[in-house]
């Protein structure tokens, strides 16, 4: 299975994935797909142009599906852009789960973890999704979060995806 997480920078993707990570791996094989780490690996030879973006999005859909087509369970926190991306993995996937996370862009930007909405609106760097560039909501997702409250109500979700995980 693969667990797509979606939301803007500061949504709470990556925290929530690890969090379903540490639970399933109690019982079963999974693997963490965060959307910066798979820039690392790949020696970040892309910028945040939409062109860029895209490419990242496509190598995310594709190691997830390797991975899940070894049987590997698969958590992806991305901010996914693209429908098309989406509409891929529904289609080329065994089984796949969308979790929107949803909050405020003034949580966003007062919780700004990487700086990246002060560098925006500094001046200092441009192609931020939700700022600049548009970032289209999941239209059917399979659960939607609204991350407003504490860090402890967001994690409290993990339960509940990690068993759609482990009774896959």
């Amino acid at each position: 299975m693969v667990v797509w997480i979606i939301g803007l920078s500061g949504a709470g993707k990556t925290t929530l994935a690890k969090e379903i990570v540490k639970e399933v791996s109690k019982s079963k094989s999974v693997v963490l797909l965060d959307g910066d780490v798979v820039r690392d690996i790949f020696a970040n030879d892309l910028g945040h142009s939409l062109d860029d973006r895209l490419t990242n999005a496509q190598r995310i859909c594709q190691l997830g599906k390797l991975l899940d087509d070894q049987g590997v369970h698969v958590v992806c926190a991305i901010l996914s852009l693209f429908p098309e991306t989406r509409a891929w993995n529904r289609e080329n996937l065994k089984s796949y789960h969308e979790v929107y996370i949803d909050a405020p862009v003034c949580d966003l930007v007062s919780r700004d973890s990487k700086g990246i909405y002060s560098r925006y609106n500094k001046g200092e760097i441009c192609d931020v999704a939700g700022m600049d560039l548009k970032f289209i909501p999941p239209e059917s997702p399979d659960m939607i979060i609204s991350n407003v409250g504490s860090k402890d109500k967001l994690l409290g979700y993990a339960k509940s995806i990690s068993e759609i995980i482990i009774n896959e």
